[in-house]
């Protein structure tokens, strides 16, 4: 600002100067005064000199005060361990910019003690538009040499930091065996605010470092993020698909849904959604807690038809059990979308929800047993109704997708409804139309 003033002083300066010689030509050329008029102007004249030079100097003098008060300062905040950012908006670095929007995604890689993580870097690395627009920061817990040496062999294309905390954390006998899940909850707090309150990012693309990603995963963030932004009714993106399995998904690569279900595997939440959870973030099975009501608040998250990750991590906290049963038959996209050139409202929650409740209830219902008898012949589309959490489980396992419930929440669920395919045929597995909400005491 200071600065700013005094080059306006010099400019008003050489104004005057510029006006002085016209007054003086016209003077000399077609008024031709005498002596003592000329004699009184150069004096008005050098007096507005010395005032102008009188300003600039005080305006030197108090530039220079600010600097010293400036650098008092700063060393005042340094000793207290704080920073700040005093460039003014003309000095400042220009911030990275991406390719739609202006947006910045950067994507947090949680790592252990797996060098197979290299498989994870290859495919960010290779499918992200822009190193800039999607800065990877990978996070490292376990202190696994062999691990840091694969991260770190890859320079400057993304960022490594490591989890300082190596101590084991101590739990009741009982729960020994669960050591892992409240590692991994320690180091996703520890990690998460290194991205927020650190890097100071505004969201972040969360992937363990046991994931495939689609060739279009990227351009599906980056598209859902604005949705993600807008609708205060959403808390996440998610890649995943829960039943996303080749039999259960249809062939249309661009559909995408709401849940009520918290999917995980490759996610985005923003700074806003961290400030709420991290300071009651929990001591171990994090990703359950997201799921339970005083967490998710009757929010939703963004899923896709067909998954845009998919996972290699047999061996894991879980010993493999759920990824032999279900998760390595979850079938991983293959075709780019371009999602960003598509408009995602019909997302946002007010337009959504009337549409889809309407082709849900106006869908002609059948029972399973008519379904599957059939085997739908001739049918495109139908709605099968569950009452409890026992009929729909029948029901689910007949069909082939998951029977399970987090917080009375099934998976891929919205508003009760759960949408899959079946030979070919959409089917709705919902409640009746009188659904007031889910019962947490389903499991």
């Amino acid at each position: 600002m200071i600065t700013m003033r005094w080059r306006k002083i010099y400019i008003i300066g050489a104004a005057l100067f510029l006006c002085w010689n016209i007054v003086m030509y016209y003077v000399f050329i077609n008024s031709k005064q005498t002596k003592g008029t000329l004699t009184r102007l150069s004096k008005k004249l050098s007096n507005l000199q010395d005032q102008i030079h009188q300003q600039i100097q005080e305006n030197d003098e108090l530039l220079e005060d600010i600097k010293r008060q400036k650098d008092i300062f700063i060393k005042k905040q340094k000793s207290l361990g704080i920073s700040f950012d005093f460039k003014s908006k003309e000095e400042a670095e220009p911030p990275a910019v991406a390719h739609h929007s202006g947006v910045v995604i950067p994507v947090l890689v949680i790592a252990c003690n797996r060098p197979t993580v290299r498989k994870c870097i290859d495919l960010l690395i290779k499918y992200r538009p822009s190193k800039e627009q999607f800065p990877i920061i990978v996070s490292q817990d376990c202190d696994h040499e062999e691990t840091a040496k694969v991260i770190q062999s890859y320079g400057d294309q993304l960022t490594h930091i490591q989890q300082p905390d190596q101590s084991n954390i101590y739990l009741p006998p009982k729960e020994v065996k669960y050591q892992g899940y409240y590692r991994i909850s320690r180091h996703y707090k520890w990690a998460l605010g290194q991205v927020f309150n650190q890097f100071r990012y505004n969201s972040v693309i969360i992937v363990e470092d046991d994931l495939d990603v689609a060739v279009d995963f990227f351009e599906y963030f980056l598209a859902s993020y604005s949705i993600l932004i807008r609708d205060p009714t959403l808390y996440c993106v998610s890649a995943w698909n829960d039943n996303g399995k080749e039999k259960l998904i249809s062939q249309q690569s661009d559909l995408l849904y709401r849940t009520d279900f918290f999917p995980g595997l490759g996610w985005m939440m923003t700074q806003n959604m961290w400030s709420e959870l991290e300071p009651k973030w929990p001591n171990g099975f994090w990703d359950d807690w997201i799921r339970e009501p005083e967490q998710r608040k009757g929010r939703s998250c963004i899923r896709p038809e067909i998954s845009r990750t998919d996972t290699f991590g047999k061996v894991g906290v879980s010993k493999g059990l759920f990824f032999e049963q279900h998760l390595k038959f979850i079938r991983l996209n293959t075709d780019f979308v371009e999602f960003t050139k598509m408009d995602l409202s019909y997302l946002i929650k007010e337009n959504y929800d009337p549409k889809f409740l309407k082709l849900v209830y106006e869908t002609p219902s059948i029972t399973v047993n008519q379904l599957t008898r059939e085997n739908g012949r001739g049918l495109h589309t139908v709605r099968i109704q569950y009452s409890d959490n026992n009929s729909f489980k029948s029901i689910a396992k007949v069909l082939g997708i998951m029977v399970d419930f987090k917080a009375g929440v099934p998976r891929t669920g919205y508003l009760g409804i759960i949408t899959f395919m079946y030979n070919n045929i959409r089917v709705y597995l919902a409640p009746a139309q009188s659904w007031t909400g889910y019962d947490p005491t389903w499991s």
